[in-house]
């Protein structure tokens, strides 16, 4: 299991310093069929799709990113349009944001009865009848609450436009319907209600504007490089403008072996990917994303205050998604060091044993400590460099992606999460009705990537337990 661990492990490293959105599960599978082959033999492995085979797996990458982006398309198409599309979407979002709430929550709420908390008695012992009634309970209760707190703050926010109303003011529910006057903002303050969130996106009659323009604007830079050439000369010489704020202050630090520069050093290395700016990152354009304005042109913009609405409601979804998420890939990463340390403690090798909830806290703290610090490299490739985001179609990629892990762990079936939410943004980017608003090589990227998985980390892992077994023995 510590060689199945080991190539896990690093194929996982390695593939998310490129980029490439693994399933954690599919790489602890590979490493266990690599020391399985490395130790039994090809005849030692279950191929097939009995005893949940790695036919099974094979097949859940093209079966679990299809019903991911069937129910994320449904969802999207019902919010795009019975919503969105609507003369009057706001008020329409109005209607709908209680019952999008209800629904998250209840799936939540069985993703906890029936993953979550499985391994709590008192569940086990909770007839079909307690079930069905503690996920209506939540969800009506939540839907109560957004009707009582959340709407009259959204109502006094997106359509009053009270530029003076915090968070805290949720607290205040109906009252903020009987709230004073609103005041004017002071002169000289610029006040943003609610933000854009299309912003820095190009539209098509930006592209178009361009175009027209390319030939001019290349005469017009052409003439500049020229005209500024002697200044451009000596900004290099004085090497002002070359060098970033940050330069500056490391070099008037002194050198980089001074203990103070050490430990400096030390943190910037361990908080890089806290300090990215992911945003920022997903606009640029690289070898996987070159027609990225083409592709984000391709995208329909709906009203920015409706978008809002759903602001809220990505909160709650990527919750329940990041939920399924932790709760299917820790279980599967922990698996392996559970039998280790179980092996270790009692001395017997059982095809189950119970997992330890130490175990389980270190994986869910390391997943955690993971994203980070080093989950940039991922979030940076599935936003808006594989399609257009917006709130309601993060919303709708989250909700489908949850629905489809909660099928398949009522079912059994073995899927990825990360496969499921890939599979999710695809469905909401053909809804565009282009399929050019999708980034096909990003997609391919991601494929290679699980083709590679098993392979690769079965490979390490057998290395490593065929060094094992054939070790010279004194």
């Amino acid at each position: 299991m510590m060689c199945a661990l080991i190539g896990s492990s690093t194929w996982l490293t390695i593939a998310t310093s490129l980029g490439l959105p693994l399933s954690t599960t599919h790489c602890i599978v590979g490493g266990v069929i690599g020391m399985g082959v490395a130790s039994l033999g090809v005849d030692g492995v279950v191929w097939g799709w009995e005893g949940k085979g790695v036919a099974q797996i094979l097949a859940s990458w093209v079966v679990a990113p299809a019903i991911a982006a069937a129910f994320a398309s449904i969802i999207f198409l019902i919010t795009k349009y019975g919503v969105l599309r609507r003369s009057q979407p706001l008020k329409w979002g109005f209607v709908m944001v209680p019952v999008y709430f209800a629904i998250t929550s209840g799936i939540l709420t069985m993703l906890i009865v029936w993953k979550g908390a499985a391994s709590l008695g008192g569940l086990k012992s909770w007839s079909d009848g307690q079930i069905v009634g503690c996920i209506l309970g939540v969800s009506g209760g939540v839907a109560l609450l957004v009707v009582v707190f959340f709407l009259p703050f959204l109502h006094r926010k997106l359509i009053q436009e009270d530029w003076t109303l915090r968070w805290y003011h949720i607290f205040q529910g109906p009252l903020l319907l009987r709230r004073g006057s609103i005041p004017e903002a002071p002169e000289g303050v610029q006040v943003q209600i609610v933000q854009d969130y299309y912003r820095g996106k190009a539209t098509r009659e930006d592209l178009e504007a361009a175009n027209i323009k390319s030939s001019t604007i290349a005469d017009v830079e052409a003439v500049r490089a020229d005209s500024n050439s002697d200044g451009l000369a000596i900004q290099k010489e004085t090497g002002v403008s070359t060098k970033t704020l940050e330069d500056v202050e490391r070099a008037d630090t002194g050198a980089w072996h001074v203990p103070k520069n050490l430990w400096k050093l030390l943190v910037d290395a361990f908080l890089h990917g806290v300090r990215i700016d992911v945003i920022s990152e997903q606009g640029r354009a690289s070898k996987l994303s070159k027609n990225i304005n083409d592709m984000h042109a391709r995208a329909h913009r709906f009203d920015n205050r409706t978008e809002h609405l759903y602001s809220f409601l990505q909160i709650l979804t990527a919750a329940t998604a990041s939920f399924a998420h932790g709760a299917n890939d820790v279980s599967n990463a922990t698996g392996p060091l559970a039998t280790i340390y179980l092996v270790w403690q009692t001395g017997i090798v059982d095809k189950k044993s119970p997992v330890p909830l130490w175990v389980l806290a270190y994986g869910g703290a390391s997943i955690v400590i993971g994203l980070w610090t080093y989950g940039y490299n991922i979030m940076r490739n599935l936003g808006n460099r594989l399609t257009l985001q917006s709130p309601s179609r993060g919303f709708s990629i989250e909700l489908g992606s949850a629905v489809t892990v909660l099928l398949a762990t009522r079912l059994s079936l073995p899927i990825s999460t990360t496969q499921c939410i890939i599979g999710a943004t695809m469905g909401v980017a053909l809804c565009n009705g282009d399929y050019k608003a999708l980034n096909w090589r990003m997609v391919a990227w991601c494929y290679a990537g699980w083709i590679l998985t098993l392979p690769v980390a079965g490979t390490i892992s057998g290395c490593f337990m065929g060094i094992i077994i054939n070790a010279p023995r004194w």
